[in-house]
């Protein structure tokens, strides 16, 4: 009885070339694009009295939902 090696590993797959390319170019666009859209449009109509509060949280903001919902690309 010959014993066969059970311990065969498949090698990984490349990841697809739209998953490695295209995947995070679109991810850059729409984290750009939405970081400076919201940033402009946080100082078109300004409050008074928010100086610059507003303008950094908006960005702030922005910034932290971009990386929330694009991080993992």
């Amino acid at each position: 009885e010959a014993m066969v090696d059970m311990d065969i590993k498949p090698k990984p797959q490349q990841p697809h070339w739209y998953e490695r390319y295209v995947q995070p170019c679109v991810a850059e666009l729409l984290g750009s694009t939405l970081f400076i859209f919201i940033g402009c449009l946080s100082v078109v109509e300004d409050a008074e009295g928010t100086g610059r509060l507003q303008p950094a949280l908006a960005h702030g903001l922005a910034l932290g939902l971009t990386i929330a919902i694009l991080g993992d690309v």
